[in-house]
């Protein structure tokens, strides 16, 4: 999330990704000012109009939140109140309005009294870097951006090759070309970009990287992942060469996290939770340590109390971790009951 401080009361916010929305939905409130662009339909009051039709315009406005929603829709938040001030006089004051806010749109917020995990939510991600997945073959190259747990594909492309026998008009500079050009339209200036696949192609691409466009991200060649395209980008997501190489990474803690919880399991251990009610108990004892959510849970669940109690969790101290189903490990979570957690101490069910 790109942020900046306006003042001790409003910060200008820009959400990049889904987890950015999500995170917006836990710090905006009831009673909060949002200031942000939204469209009105308005009734022109001129000679030959027609009188049941109006001009749909975009304007800016002032609003005091009633209520706030993640839309059915994915990567939507829904944001209703009554206008308060706006950039067009026709539009009158005290009237009720939503507007919807989508990825890469900017909104002010401004609040009374910022809780610290409020601040903490808007200034988590300024400074995340991502890493931009290639899953390349003589056939087909997969791509997809990985920011915390969430995968950004964009479509495959294919070379024409006709397979592993070149056809005798194959250019494979030209299929490099390509994919460079779909990597540079969704690449970050602080990601790193890792690149894997069967044979000696991602070898070769790697080195087609190295021209003035790309040559300034870290760029790092993996073996042992023998897919390309988009299911080679799965593969490489689940595999231990991921953890390895991506340690630090939110996705490889969160499988960590898991894996963890899984031998847990196995050892009929009582440091650990599955699902909201086990884990809602947990944390009013103060005994949750680290805790995993999938999207899926706001589906099952009554959406403001999932809201309040990633709040109270988080400020008690609890590491937590969102994931969604655009990755393995989102659909694990969401199988195991839509949230776990690692205990700091067994609580008695």
């Amino acid at each position: 999330m790109i942020s900046k401080i306006i003042d001790g009361n409003s910060i200008s916010v820009i959400p990049e990704d889904s987890d950015d929305l999500f995170n917006l939905r836990r710090i905006i409130k009831e009673g909060d000012t949002v200031v942000g662009d939204t469209t009105r339909v308005i009734k022109q009051e001129k000679d030959y109009s027609r009188p049941d039709k109006g001009e749909r315009i975009k304007i800016r406005v002032v609003l005091t939140v009633e209520k706030i929603s993640l839309d059915d829709v994915l990567d939507r938040l829904r944001i209703g109140g009554t206008i308060s001030e706006s950039s067009n006089e026709l539009v009158p004051h005290g009237s009720h309005h939503s507007f919807i806010l989508k990825i890469n749109d900017g909104i002010t917020i401004t609040k009374k009294n910022w809780l610290s995990v409020e601040k903490n939510l808007v200034e988590s991600k300024n400074k995340q870097t991502g890493f931009l997945l290639v899953a390349i073959d003589t056939g087909d190259c997969g791509i997809a951006r990985l920011q915390g747990t969430h995968l950004q594909f964009i479509p495959n492309i294919y070379s024409g090759s006709g397979g592993k026998r070149y056809k005798t008009n194959f250019n494979i500079e030209k299929f490099f070309g390509q994919a460079q050009q779909a990597l540079l339209s969704i690449i970050k200036e602080a990601d790193s970009i890792v690149i894997f696949g069967p044979g000696e192609t991602k070898k070769r691409f790697a080195n087609f990287l190295q021209k003035p466009q790309t040559q300034k991200y870290k760029i790092q060649v993996v073996e042992g992942i023998d897919s390309g395209g988009e299911d080679g980008i799965y593969t490489f997501t689940k595999s231990q060469t991921m953890k390895e190489i991506m340690s630090e990474s939110k996705l490889a803690k969160v499988f960590s996290i898991i894996d963890e919880i899984m031998i847990m399991a196995n050892k009929k251990s009582r440091k650990f939770t599955m699902g909201f009610e086990e884990t809602f108990k947990a944390n009013q004892f103060g005994a949750v340590e680290t805790l995993v959510f999938s999207d899926k849970i706001i589906q099952a669940h009554d959406e403001k109390q999932i809201i309040d109690f990633l709040n109270d969790a988080e400020s008690k101290g609890v590491k937590i971790y969102g994931v969604d189903s655009s990755t393995d490990i989102g659909l694990r979570v969401t199988g195991l009951g839509g949230i776990v957690s690692l205990l700091r101490f067994p609580v008695e069910s």
